[in-house]
């Protein structure tokens, strides 16, 4: 019997799970659901789409329900309220919140019986995992993040907010020397500005003014004020050619030391160079649907993140398979 799925939401994300689904024979997509006209939206397997406010009324043909909406305002509400009938997974990435969002699902979950992972997919995700297994087995060390190259959604959203605006792409760029000195195993004391820099391609309005443009976006707190900012103004057709994509990805080190000195040191690194943010993210999100699906039939609920499961439980096949395989 194959784990039936369902989805929330059906923007890059949501299309990127249905992709996923149909490379994971053990799983079937059900129903896609949405707060736009249904009518209006059309599937790339022609499974059928739903109002958001219907999803209630099939809580008995879906095994695990995906989440694909928005950190900011989605995902807040929805999760706690869809956990009070389905099984779900969420993809939550503002990390500051996370306490909060784990609390509001975990009660929502004791309630019904459910289960939930939140802030599944790769930063937070398989990055807090390698973050985890680098701590552990390297308690005296350092750990360093570095994103991109990529092209930053919520920092491009910000840039086509200023006025005079018409479009904009926004890349997190890692600073070579910084990676080359982590690299190292030299453990330097990296500040924001040492770490990354922002390149920003935009199209501006016709008599706008480019330079208090550039200058709203260098000065922009919490985004771009802290980081060596590039700023490029090029066409709308320049922008749909070179800038389409969304890829993105990063790295995760930690360098420690062992022996009774710490004479001997040691890096580990975890790379992701991803064509697609979404598509790579909603793959992480369907072998999450997985495991909650098995740890609901073993009786488990609540809230969990991924530092609560199982590798075995992510991957289709047995636990005795992969003993002869991959160990």
């Amino acid at each position: 019997m194959k784990i039936r799925i369902g989805i929330a939401g059906y923007g890059n994300l949501g299309r990127g799970v249905e992709n996923a689904l149909c490379t994971s024979s053990d799983m079937e997509l059900v129903a896609v659901f949405t707060r736009r006209d249904p009518a209006g939206v059309k599937t790339r397997t022609g499974v059928p789409v739903y109002p958001m406010a219907e999803a209630p009324a099939m809580k008995d043909q879906i095994d695990v329900m995906i989440l694909c909406g928005g950190s900011a305002n989605d995902l807040p509400e929805q999760t706690p309220a869809l956990a009070q009938y389905f099984n779900v997974i969420d993809s939550f990435d503002t990390h500051a919140k996370i306490p909060e969002h784990f609390q509001a699902v975990d009660a929502a979950c004791r309630k019904s019986g459910k289960l939930g992972i939140i802030s599944v997919g790769w930063d937070p995700g398989m990055f807090s995992l390698n973050r985890a297994y680098g701590q552990a087995v390297l308690p005296n060390g350092s750990d360093y993040t570095f994103w991109g190259k990529g092209v930053s959604q919520g920092h491009s959203d910000a840039i086509r907010r200023i006025p005079g605006v018409l479009d904009a792409r926004q890349y997190t760029i890692p600073v070579e020397e910084a990676l080359n000195r982590v690299r190292s195993g030299e453990n330097p004391e990296l500040s924001t500005r040492e770490k990354h820099t922002r390149e920003c391609f935009v199209v501006a309005a016709e008599g706008a003014d480019k330079k208090q443009i550039e200058q709203a976006i260098v000065t922009m707190p919490n985004y771009f004020a802290d980081y060596d900012t590039t700023v490029h103004f090029i066409s709308q057709e320049e922008l749909d050619r070179d800038h389409k994509g969304i890829p993105h990805g990063g790295m995760v080190f930690r360098c420690g030391a062992t022996g009774a000195n710490g004479e001997n040191r040691h890096v580990i690194e975890y790379k992701l160079t991803l064509d697609s943010n979404p598509e790579f993210t909603s793959s992480v999100l369907t072998a999450y649907a997985r495991a909650a699906y098995r740890l609901h039939l073993q009786g488990v609920s609540g809230c969990k993140t991924v530092l609560d499961i199982a590798p075995a439980l992510l991957h289709p096949e047995s636990a005795e398979e992969l003993r002869r395989k991959l160990l």
